[in-house]
């Protein structure tokens, strides 16, 4: 029997996983480096959904078709490994704040691809549900600071922009690609393994050819404290999360989808508050509110 608004709740899901998974990559973060927490928790979350796929479905990595492979491949390297890898250097040059204001313009091109690619459409209170969600979302992360830049902070925070928009392309053209190789009843576990396996894979040949494996893999022994915060957020965000998306796109439009995913920011505020000590404002509470009543607009639409 099907589960009624299974996509619309796996994707709200995803977002509070997201932000969980951010919050302890963060800490781990300040501790080794962006760099290392992004490679290394790709490496640890395949290792795990290889178990789970070997214990669910008695195979480490499922039967799939050549064309799912090279649909599901392209996703993975496209939103795992190259659009993480712009999301967390926005994080570094611009900030979460500004990052997620411009990655949270990803659900709109989303549902523009959704439309000319799958015929998929929005009525008009999906849409007004779409922009309230957006609207709340984007509210509240461009909410000024009042900080003067010079010459050489501008041109870091442009770039820090261009990071930003990259990570948000790739995580839309992630979610059509994904799309297409999800379609049938293919489990969205496979569908997360296979992804997985090829954003791992291509990110620790280029780290190989770089030279940077070994340095990773020392860092980390120093920083034992770093690697248990990663490893759980890698049980948050690239296992749980990113499962969950894949469920929330396989059952209901990518717009749809996309926009739920979206509301990650929302649900880091209260994390911000409480475990960052981030000063809540008005203007966030507010946006907050804003958000969730277009999440639920969508849900009774």
């Amino acid at each position: 029997m099907p589960i009624p608004y299974l996509g619309e709740l796996a994707g709200l899901a995803t977002a509070v996983f997201f932000a969980g998974g951010a919050s302890f990559f963060t800490l781990s973060s300040r501790l080794v480096g962006s760099q290392v927490v992004n490679r290394t928790r790709l490496l640890v979350a395949t290792l795990i959904l290889l178990g789970l796929h070997l214990l669910l479905y008695g195979s480490l990595v499922p039967d799939a078709s050549r064309e799912r492979w090279i649909w599901l491949g392209l996703s993975g390297v496209i939103g795992l490994a190259l659009g993480d890898a712009a999301l967390f250097q926005a994080f570094v040059q611009l900030g979460t704040r500004l990052t997620m204001l411009v990655f949270s313009t990803a659900p709109v091109v989303a549902a523009i691809f959704g439309y000319f690619l799958f015929d998929e459409t929005l009525n008009a209170v999906q849409i007004l549900g779409m922009l309230l969600g957006l609207g709340g979302v984007l509210w509240v992360v461009s909410e000024p600071d009042g900080q003067p830049r010079s010459q050489s902070q501008q041109r870091v925070y442009l770039f820090g922009l261009l990071f930003a928009f990259l990570a948000a392309l790739g995580q839309t053209l992630g979610a059509i690609t994904a799309k297409y190789g999800l379609e049938g009843d293919f489990p969205a576990l496979s569908a997360q393994v296979l992804r997985m396996l090829t954003a791992t894979t291509s990110i620790w040949l280029f780290t190989l050819l770089r030279g940077q494996a070994g340095g990773t893999f020392g860092t980390l022994r120093q920083q034992p404290k770093a690697f248990g915060l990663l490893l759980i957020g890698a049980l948050f965000g690239p296992v749980s999360g990113v499962w969950l998306s894949l469920v929330s796109i396989q059952n209901t439009e990518v717009g749809i989808a996309s926009t739920l995913i979206a509301m990650v920011p929302i649900f880091l505020l209260p994390i911000g508050h409480f475990v960052f000590k981030e000063k809540l404002t008005a203007r966030g509470i507010i946006g907050t509110v804003v958000a969730l009543a277009g999440v639920a607009i969508l849900f009774l639409a």
